[in-house]
């Protein structure tokens, strides 16, 4: 499972990466783009404070952040993601907490890790669209050409 994580979660870093970079080449301001990349970051901030039981991470999932904000917000979650899944061994726990509106859950750490990339995978989608209805040109964070990418296939 180790092996499964640390991919998926290089792989999510990179796309965060990748768009960010897209955003700074453009010179994309745009709010509701940026705040959607917030929430991607600020949702994986979130959820790791509350899997290694940390008291909540001071970021609003809604929130606006400038994009240098959002880079280097985006560079630190991202290596604290990675650094968490190299000194866990096993994932198949239960965690149980409260959502951002106060409910209380339990839910397997393994399927919050999974759901979190999907999560953001799923809002990188809608900042492609955004991207492409206010003329400006969507990256590609498909997964396999992020394997192209890391296996030389393809370069950058």
């Amino acid at each position: 499972m180790k092996r499964y994580f640390l991919k998926l979660y290089q792989y999510n870093a990179w796309c965060n990466k990748r768009v960010l970079k897209a955003l700074t080449t453009q010179q994309v301001h745009d709010e509701k783009i940026l705040t959607l990349v917030g929430h991607i970051v600020a949702a994986q901030y979130l959820w790791l404070y509350r899997i290694k039981g940390l008291p909540p991470a001071q970021v609003k999932l809604w929130g606006e952040y400038s994009l240098d904000q959002l880079i280097r917000m985006a560079e630190e979650i991202g290596a604290e993601w990675l650094e968490f899944i190299e000194k866990t061994d096993d994932f198949n726990r239960e965690l149980t907490y409260h959502n951002y509106t106060g409910d209380p859950y339990i839910n397997n750490v393994e399927m919050i890790m999974i759901h979190l990339v999907n999560h953001s995978s799923y809002h990188r989608g809608q900042i492609a669209m955004q991207l492409r209805q206010k003329g400006f040109e969507p990256v590609n964070t498909d997964f396999i050409t992020y394997d192209r990418v890391i296996t030389g296939q393809l370069s950058e």
